[in-house]
């Protein structure tokens, strides 16, 4: 945490000096002058991001120029209580993942949108969520149940891609290479085709990347990486119909690369510079996704819009990996995932001098299914075993020998595992925000949503024993029959996982409300605070041992916020303050039963809260220079954990944390020109520890801290700029992910460096 430490020291200190060197600023005709207002979109009304008392953190296409940013985990990695969870599977905002935090349940906590359609969880390490050619991403901190209903309760990511021009013709291109043969090609064009009326831009971005993790049983390199992401945009804003503005886009990505994780052994001296891999099959992940919006918007009235927003998505995603990673032949997992997704909002939006807010209907359905074709290890159950034995005349001491010694000849029952689950969601809502202003400085915030959900699962399951059965006679032939009776238990605890075409339906309704009231002290200074419910749906989830479909219900949290927003020396110096509090209950987690390592579903059997703050600051220190810098901290903790009659889970969730739940993001940077035309950006994040795990024991699951610093100096004039970058300066050891008892890790991006060019026109 050094470097990051004298970074913001060294920030802190400047900003310290800062009146002097604003006013001098200011006074210079050459100067960069007042900061232009950020406009956030989020919350599906235009505001500024100082009108906003909702948590937004906002990347601009300056920043992702600056720091190259290339994709959305590098957003991530930079932004306060943002953070990177088990390989590029998933994300936390405020310490809560975007699957949930207990394991459980299968509606996101989380979403990203791009464009104004959501990515589907299981595509988004590889899917349209890349950087080149964005206009503005916005990462909402905090429930956003009550503007984006479904699968909103830790917050959202907001993905806006450049749109067409109307009045000139332009262009952009770049061209990334770095040390480990990874190569990214970049190009943008577009303009009117009809002058001021419609207009087209079309983009274009193929990365190669050869990988880190080279695989010494099959040769090449298990992260390798081919995609290809092309996007097409059309607006128009036809004369004839004043008002009227129409933007239609299709985005589609093809990616053939590495898993959405990647593990590298640490049984092999130097494993952080000899990244190797020794699995049979291969472990790779391939990504098709569609999407296609239309966004078409007219004024009723003076003050009254109309929008209407229609998405429709379809992600097939392949996913195969060697999950015993070794050269033997023994267990792997292939997932097919292939989901269709069609979302329709209708908004009418008012903004008056002292009433503005919006009322919507909204409707979303899913479908698709999910395909496995795994084979599987499931460790000899001696206690089920025993328990067999034992139901049939033996003792105990008799039940413990031959269950001991048959797990012995048998350690693990293999197995062949096939399963598809159909699945359907629908979801209907009404929902308004708006905001009354009291006096010319306070304002009273209101909102609600209500949530209509129907969802069908379905599931069919087929699974064969895929090993030899020890003999009979192995312990003599007085055993014999015994060890029979054992074997086709065995064989019946695999036929029980088994299970004809079933489903099930469900239905939840939610009424989630937020009330809040905001203080303007000063036009640069703004205090606000704000309660509101959130959920996260429920449905059913199959039991692989059991074979069964087991219902849980949604869960339920409240949030409580208070903020900051505060503007210094006409907006040489920016601060935004945030301090949070929740309250979950009837949280979806994965309670065990048993019969095996398989014989397990979710339940709705916890409780907890968490809370924290996050604070951001920019400052135009000087001419050509400027500093930024955020910190945010959470706790979290479970309260309680109630499991169901039966259960014989071990894993005891009270009173521990959040897995993949930093207590601490760090993140600044300095942006500074000089000379006729040279650029430089530093930046540092820090992510203290995490647990991998969750549990009483979690401390076992442990991965450390770390400190990351990137840099990048370059040329540039008007039409074009030459560049080099570093990520990972110092070359910060660290890891995402440790297990041990295998000797496999998944380890952190090493120092790179790459060189770059770029054409604007």
């Amino acid at each position: 945490m050094g470097q990051l430490s004298l970074l913001l020291s060294g920030a802190a200190i400047a900003a310290l000096s800062m009146p002097a060197l604003a006013q001098q600023a200011s006074g210079d005709d050459g100067a960069e002058g007042v900061r232009a207002d950020i406009i956030v979109t989020g919350e599906k009304s235009a505001r500024t991001l100082q009108q906003t008392p909702t948590s937004i953190a906002v990347v601009t296409p300056e920043k992702i120029e600056r720091e190259t940013l290339i994709t959305i985990q590098d957003v991530y990695n930079r932004t306060a209580n943002l953070s990177e969870t088990y390989g590029s599977s998933g994300f936390t905002i405020r310490g809560i993942s975007n699957s949930g935090v207990g394991a459980g349940g299968q509606a996101d906590a989380a979403s990203v949108y791009v464009d104004g359609a959501p990515i589907p969880k299981w595509a988004l390490y590889g899917g349209p969520t890349d950087m080149w050619d964005v206009q503005q991403v916005e990462v909402l901190r905090g429930p956003q149940s009550t503007i984006q209903g479904l699968n909103a309760l830790a917050g959202g990511i907001v993905i806006t891609s450049k749109e067409p021009s109307l009045t000139r013709w332009g262009g952009d291109a770049r061209l990334l290479w770095t040390e480990y043969d990874g190569r990214t090609f970049s190009a943008a064009a577009g303009g009117p085709i009809i002058q001021d009326e419609l207009g087209i831009r079309l983009s274009a971005e193929r990365r190669n990347d050869r990988g880190l993790i080279r695989n010494v049983t099959r040769g090449g390199y298990d992260d390798a990486l081919k995609s290809l992401n092309l996007r097409g945009k059309i607006k128009w804003m036809p004369q004839a119909i004043p008002g009227l503005e129409a933007v239609a886009s299709y985005n589609r990505v093809r990616r053939d690369g590495g898993y959405l994780y990647e593990y590298a052994r640490t049984d092999v001296p130097n494993y952080f510079s000899r990244r190797i891999s020794t699995g049979d099959q291969p472990s790779r992940g391939k990504i098709d996704s569609d999407i296609a919006v239309l966004n078409i918007s007219y004024p009723l009235a003076d003050r009254l819009k109309l929008s209407s927003v229609t998405s429709w998505n379809r992600s097939k995603v392949h996913s195969r990996i060697d999950t015993d990673g070794t050269a033997q032949d023994s267990q792997a997992i292939d997932n097919r995932y292939d989901y269709k997704t069609l979302t329709q909002e209708l908004r009418l939006n008012y903004d008056s001098d002292r009433l503005s807010g919006l009322l919507g209907a909204w409707y979303y359905r899913r479908t698709g299914s999910l395909q496995q074709n795994s084979r599987v290890n499931i460790a000899t159950p001696t206690s089920t075993i025993a328990a067999l034995l034992r139901a049939n005349g033996a003792t105990a001491a008799q039940a413990s020998f031959l269950s001991t010694a048959y797990a012995a000849q048998l350690p693990v029952i293999p197995v062949t595992y096939f399963a598809q689950q159909p699945e359907k969601v629908e979801t209907m809502a009404l929902f308004g925000d708006g905001r009354f202003k009291l006096t010319e400085r306070l304002t009273l915030i209101g909102g609600f949503r209500f949530d209509h959900e129907r969802n069908r699962y379905v599931a069919e399951t087929v699974t064969n024993f895929n090993g030899t059965l020890p003999n009979a006679n192995f312990l003599g032939a007085a055993y014999a029959p015994v060890i029979a009776l054992i074997n086709q238990g065995v064989l019946g605890l695999v036929s029980d996982a088994s299970s004809p075409l079933a489903g099930t339906s469900r239905t939840f309704n939610a009424f989630l409300p937020k009330a809040g009231i905001s203080m303007d002290w000063t036009p640069d200074i703004t205090t606000a605070f704000t309660v509101q419910r959130a959920y996260r749906s429920g449905g059913s989830s199959q039991n692989p041992a059991r074979a069964e479909l087991v219902p849980y219900d949604p869960e339920y949290s409240w949030n409580y916020e208070g903020s900051l927003r505060w503007k210094w020396l006409d907006g040489h110096l920016m601060l935004n303050a945030h301090v949070f509090y929740m309250k979950w209950k009837d949280q979806q987690v994965t309670a065990y039963f048993g019969r095996n390592a398989y014989d397990y579903n979710t339940v709705n059997a916890a409780g907890s809260h968490l809370y924290g703050f996050e604070v951001e600051a920019n400052a135009n220190v000087a001419r050509g220079i400027d500093l930024y810098a955020s910190v945010g901290h959470v706790r979290t903790k479970f309260d309680n954990f109630d499991l169901p009659v039966g259960a014989t889970s071990s894993v005891d969730l009270t009173g521990t944390q959040f897995p993949y739940a930093p207590r601490w993001t760090l993140a600044g940077g300095i942006n500074a020109r000089f000379g006729p035309g040279f650029t430089a950006n530093l930046n540092a994040n820090y992510r203290s520890f995490v647990f991998t795990g969750v549990g009483q024991d979690q401390g076992q699951y442990k991965v450390g801290g770390r400190t990351v610093v990137n840099g990048r100096i370059g040329y540039e004039t008007g039409r074009w700029s030459l560049f080099a970058f570093a990520r990972n300066i110092f070359n910060e050891e660290y890891m995402q992910y440790q297990y041990e008892a295998i000797h496999q890790a998944i380890l952190g991006e090493p120092q790179t460096v790459g060189i770059g060019a770029s054409v604007h026109l």
